[in-house]
């Protein structure tokens, strides 16, 4: 078989896979283009081009030449623009949305479906749809999970591999007897004050708790909930959360699609060449500052000092997290805001090795000049860092620096659950597990409905970042790195430094003038 009949039948197979058929003279042109690709890349190279076609408003099935052509070249342009721009910001409002297609098993960009593009007033089916998106996100993940994967036809099961089955709620409403070791995925709802009930997709049923194992349970978090039904309650004999899936696992089963956002449609962890980038970018660091009062003389005092110490060796980024300011000002904050952050640029000019080298990244904290509580939070409103952009390197936003980097800042929600240090694990836990980084009942962290998506922990991330008041700390789970800096004035000035090339953190803390 000749060079070009192979891949034909590659990319033939490929298109197929996905339920999409070439038009012959498609089927042509793509053989051309793919003739020159080096034969070990030609599957990857494939996977991008069908994720670009899949990206596009397809009416058919029949993928016509005029796709093909705009897919080859989205793909050209973004390994490009991949390769340029290592170090890339990516807002919470720019972080596209796919939704889970329960026919097709796979996920497919807004594009393809009936949904409405996304509005910050959104209307009460968004609100529906935030919770049942949530519930179908953790439903495919689990039916993956080897608990849940039903043997092969023929297949030994060893003593001890024990197999679950999930029932849904309309299952048990459906039951007319009692119903033993069930096991049911939903969202735990207090529907009348003091009574708790178990919903899906499907419905709600009353449950009678008893027992719980390890983990943060609130409202609006999803359980597997096992125990009995009978009379129209469900009897709890324990909760536990949803399995976690480690970023490799998910990958596997849906390929290198880019769920983060960015100028690159597949994921930037599949590129070899940014691999051997960052292997060759060893010394490359991120220093994050929490609780960054820019008011406080002690502060910028002390902010002076770290420019100092990295002025010989400066850091790839600064991330700055706020509250920008030690106490709300009222009418007067966004001056004195302003006059602040020119005081920070004066002080970054000083040290300019720093300010050549090294991109600012600010996060806005709760009582910052904003739209108060609700998430995703906007960056810092253009008048207000104006002056400051124009002489320092400004960034506002998410960051993917080689390898998905999702940095998220929960205030709220540590501020909520996180009272003594020992829950933290079971934090972090409950967070991976959920898929989600607010899984609390709306009126307690209330989101924009229609942005829901965007504030997925799915796949999981290498890095999340909990910027909050509470004691600093770093745990890993679910090969993701989670990581609170602490508040920097209240900390006695300790901070933390993220090294991408190894994924490891360090503990910091500048000491006396």
């Amino acid at each position: 078989m000749d060079v070009s009949r192979k891949i034909k039948t590659k990319v033939s197979a490929g298109f197929k896979m996905r339920g999409l058929i070439l038009r012959p003279e498609a089927s042509r042109y793509l053989v051309e283009v793919l003739e020159s690709v080096n034969p070990s890349e030609l599957d990857d190279v494939i996977e991008k081009v069908l994720d670009a076609v899949e990206k596009q408003p397809l009416s058919s099935n029949m993928i016509e030449l005029s796709v093909v052509e705009i897919a080859v070249q989205d793909c050209t342009q973004s390994c490009n623009e991949t390769i340029d721009n290592v170090f890339n910001i990516i807002g919470a409002f720019d972080v596209p949305r796919y939704i889970y297609s329960m026919e097709r098993k796979k996920f497919v960009p807004i594009s393809m479906t009936s949904h409405p593009a996304p509005s910050l007033c959104g209307l009460a089916k968004d609100k529906a749809e935030l919770f049942r998106e949530r519930y179908t996100i953790l439903q495919q993940r689990i039916h993956r999970h080897e608990l849940f994967t039903p043997p092969a036809i023929g297949a030994v099961v060893e003593e001890g591999q024990n197999k679950f089955q999930l029932k849904t709620i309309e299952a048990l409403l459906g039951s007319t007897s009692k119903l033993g070791e069930v096991i049911v995925l939903g969202m735990v709802t207090q529907l009348k004050e003091g009574k708790f009930y178990l919903e899906d997709p499907s419905g709600t049923v009353q449950l009678d708790m008893s027992k719980f194992h390890n983990g943060l349970y609130t409202e609006s978090c999803f359980v597997l909930a096992e125990g009995w039904y009978e009379d129209s309650v469900f009897h709890v004999n324990g909760f536990g959360f949803p399995p976690t899936e480690p970023s490799s696992g998910t990958r596997a089963y849906y390929g290198n699609m880019n769920f983060f956002g960015g100028p690159s449609t597949t994921s930037v962890k599949a590129s070899a060449k940014l691999k051997q980038l960052e292997e060759e970018n060893e010394d490359a660091m991120f220093v994050i500052v929490s609780d960054v009062w820019l008011d406080s003389v002690e502060v910028m005092e002390k902010l002076n000092l770290m420019f100092s110490g990295y002025a010989s060796m400066p850091p790839t980024c600064f991330i700055l997290c706020g509250n920008f300011s030690s106490a709300p000002y009222g009418k007067t904050q966004i001056k004195s805001l302003k006059e602040s952050l020119k005081a920070l640029a004066d002080a970054i000019c000083a040290y300019p090795s720093i300010h050549s080298s090294s991109r600012f990244v600010f996060v806005p904290g709760p009582e910052d000049p904003g739209p108060g509580t609700i998430l995703p939070r906007p960056p810092l409103a253009d008048h207000i860092t104006e002056e400051f952009r124009q002489r320092v390197p400004f960034s506002p936003g998410l960051i993917s620096y080689k390898t998905p980097f999702e940095m998220s800042f929960l205030f709220l929600l540590i501020n909520y659950l996180c009272h003594i240090p020992l829950l933290l694990p079971q934090f972090v836990k409950t967070i991976l597990s959920q898929g989600h980084l607010t899984p609390l009942p709306l009126y307690v962290s209330p989101v924009f409905w229609a942005y829901d998506y965007s504030m997925r922990v799915y796949p999981v991330p290498d890095v999340i970042i909990f910027a909050d008041k509470y004691d600093p700390f770093s745990i890993t789970n679910t090969d993701c790195l989670c990581v609170n800096p602490g508040s920097f004035p209240r900390s006695g000035f300790t901070f933390k430094v993220y090294y991408p090339s190894n994924r490891t953190v360090e503990d910091s803390k500048l000491q006396g003038l």
